[in-house]
């Protein structure tokens, strides 16, 4: 009998054995003639096989069809326990890549979009359907433009519902925050329907969880908006304490900080600075008559008793050389001090520091100005130079006008303990910069010097990251110039590079066994293993994943995590990669996962943070991504895998471990040679003697 208009033979092939035809029917969806082929003909299922069609077509079909076949039958269930059972299977799979396109392709996010819409169940199988849908998302297959209005409406009613799952709203934000950074139209629909004041009463609920997302949708509505929308936004929060809040609840919580928030409190902070961007970026206008008051505002809170004695009953001309005079004693450098503040940057911003600090420090403005007024002209220190200096030095070191990093932590607590946080910086620094200028006993040719000394008093002040202003106020204060110049020469002493011959020797016939230390200390750092964050091409993600070596070194063993969980064991680790499939180590833009992120600034600390590892998967080359958390470790760990390799360990941080340890181990064989001077050249060999007719007998045994 002639076989169904819609049947055709296929050959089944599995690894290298003889294909077989069977009679099929192509209508019939594709996991199902897979199933046909494995029952006709024995095959396992968990198997992979190429189906090759009569007419040429060839599908390589695995166990993800047939999964996927079954989850989507699931949703598409009208029993609620089918469908519950389909999301409870989906959300574990939905992380594999090969598996979320099958989904996808068979239109699985309309499914998930339908299940999240409708809101028959606002508890677990909610939760579940925005987690999968989520998990789907993450793999960049489809844009986040593609979601429809009703859809987005629907998510951000369920944040601002007021009872709700505690495991519902952090998921519904964390989509949002997606939505809003990968979408900009629909991101200003986010911003019209999700009120600030309900994100304030998210970030003020014990649900730590629920306070880390609430603050990564806020950030992401912040970065969204325009400069005008930022300010009026971020006026509004100050309004409403969320700085003493944040100060109080967050920074100071009994808790412990986790990567996520700490990420969102660095951005807060960067799009705060950023505020004063425009003021830095506007040189003063020498046309503008409020900006010619403010300029006289300021000689006048320094000078005016002075003005008015002076000024008295003189003449126009006479009371401008007493104006010229007296804004020469401010310390500018022209006559007409609007020339000073046309440089950009800082140029508006150093005006406002100088008017701040005139008006919220009033005596300590007077005493600047009037002591460097009483000391003789070389020796004085030029107010509004320093300020104008300490302005731009003030932006380079908070990042003001900088783009946000995608991943950076580096927020400083004392930013939220203060309001004007950047203008009250500049009142203790331009104090410091006066107390330095005395120590130092400074002249004008001596400008320069003294701005480096408090860059250094200032940058090493801000890495302790005090908690306070006043905190901070003491820490740079005890930075004393005295104590600025030991730390030199401590940090020289170290680094010294000039010595003599014989040591360098020494040195060199040292390197080999501290190599070989410092290469054991890396693998043994390997086998501890560390926790890696899961960074995609679109956001941060807050997923963990631990990677190992094995202790004999023969095995990279690595898997998923929870976040707060203690660090797996060994044996728990799913995946193994041995280290004899490792092809080679790929770092920084040669990384496949950094690679298509572009070279914009934001990039720069991604770049300098990842690193791949290429295997041999069967046939093809797959690679396993890393991002570092730190500098160090991704020295530490490329270090220990390219030592694993064979290949020389050339990082930075292999250099100074070399340095330190040459150093210490030369210090220690030079022990007893204290205050002896070592010759730039060995002794002369003395000549050989005249005759060689000479023995000593060890068998006389002396009295």
């Amino acid at each position: 009998m002639a076989p169904p208009r819609n049947v055709v033979k296929i050959a089944v092939q599995k690894a290298d054995a003889i294909p077989q035809l069977i009679q099929l029917d192509q209508a019939k969806p594709l996991a199902t003639v897979l199933k046909e082929v494995c029952d006709a003909w024995n095959l396992p299922h968990s198997e992979s096989y190429a189906l090759k069609f009569a007419d040429g077509h060839k599908r390589y079909i695995t166990e993800n069809d047939l999964e996927a076949q079954q989850v989507l039958g699931g949703l598409q269930s009208t029993s609620r326990e089918g469908c519950y059972r389909a999301l409870k299977n989906l959300v574990p799979l939905a992380s594999d890549m090969t598996f979320a396109q099958e989904v996808i392709s068979r239109d699985g996010l309309q499914r998930l979009s339908t299940i999240i819409e409708n809101g028959d169940d606002l508890g677990e199988m909610l939760a579940l359907g925005l987690m999968a849908f989520l998990e789907l998302m993450e793999h960049g297959v489809v844009s986040w433009e593609t979601l429809s209005m009703p859809f987005v409406r629907k998510v951000v009613s369920y944040v601002n519902m007021n009872l709700m799952d505690a495991s519902v709203q952090p998921l519904a934000l964390r989509l949002l925050e997606s939505v809003t950074l990968g979408s900009p139209a629909l991101g200003q629909l986010v911003k019209s329907e999700v009120p600030l004041d309900r994100l304030l009463v998210h970030l003020q609920v014990m649900n730590q969880q629920l306070q880390t997302k609430a603050m990564a949708l806020l950030t992401a509505l912040l970065q969204g908006a325009s400069t005008a929308e930022r300010k009026h936004m971020l006026d509004y929060l100050w309004q409403r304490n969320l700085r003493q809040f944040i100060y109080k609840n967050i920074i100071h919580s009994a808790a412990p900080m986790g990567d996520e928030m700490a990420h969102h409190l660095y951005v807060l902070q960067a799009l705060t600075l950023g505020l004063l961007e425009p003021r830095m970026r506007t040189p003063l206008d020498p046309y503008s008559q409020e900006q010619r008051e403010q300029l006289q505002a300021l000689r006048q809170a320094a000078f005016e008793p002075e003005g008015e004695s002076m000024g008295t009953g003189l003449s126009a001309d006479r009371r401008r050389s007493l104006c010229v005079r007296e804004f020469r004693k401010l310390g500018f450098s022209n006559s007409n001090p609007a020339q000073d503040l046309e440089r950009v940057p800082p140029g508006l911003l150093a005006l406002d520091n100088m008017l701040y600090f005139s008006r919220h420090a009033p005596s300590a403005y007077s005493r600047f100005v009037l002591e460097n007024s009483s000391r003789e002209d070389k020796h004085e220190c030029p107010f509004a130079k320093s300020s104008i200096q300490l302005t731009v030095l003030l932006c380079e070191l908070l990042h003001v006008g900088e783009p946000c990093s995608e991943t950076a932590q580096d927020f400083s607590p004392m930013f939220f303990s203060q309001d004007h946080s950047f203008h009250e910086l500049f009142c203790v620094a331009i104090q410091l910069l006066n107390k330095t200028w005395k120590e130092m006993r400074a002249t004008q040719e001596d400008f320069d010097k003294v701005m480096q000394v408090v860059r250094e008093q200032l940058a090493r002040t801000l890495a302790l990251k005090p908690t306070s202003l006043e905190l901070f106020r003491t820490k740079v204060n005890a930075l004393t110039y005295g104590e600025v110049l030991r730390l030199r020469q401590t940090e020289r002493l170290h680094q010294e590079g000039t010595l003599a011959p014989p040591i360098l020797e020494l040195r060199e016939k040292l390197k080999p066994e501290l190599l070989g230390l410092i290469r054991q200390q890396r693998l043994l750092r390997l086998c501890e293993g560390m926790l890696f964050r899961k960074i995609s091409s679109r956001r941060r993600q807050d997923k963990l994943w631990f990677c190992c070596l094995s202790p004999n070194h023969k095995v990279l063993q690595y898997g998923d995590v929870e976040e707060g969980a203690n660090p797996p064991t060994l044996e728990s680790l799913p995946e193994q990669l041995p280290v004899a499939d490792i092809r080679a180590l790929l770092m920084g833009k040669d990384c496949p996962h950094v690679r298509e992120k572009g070279s914009g600034k934001q990039n720069k600390d991604l770049y300098e943070l990842a690193f791949s590892i290429s295997y041999d998967h069967g046939e093809e080359e797959a690679y396993l991504n890393f991002i570092a958390p730190s500098k160090r470790d991704f020295y530490l760990w490329t270090d220990g895998l390219s030592a694993l390799l064979g290949s020389t360990m050339g990082s930075e941080q292999t250099r100074l471990d070399l340095e330190q340890l040459l150093t210490m181990e030369t210090k220690l064989r030079l022990l007893e040679l204290e205050n002896v001077p070592i010759p730039e050249q060995p002794p002369p060999v003395p000549p050989p003697p005249t005759n060689f007719n000479f023995c000593y007998d060890f068998s006389i045994i002396e009295p």
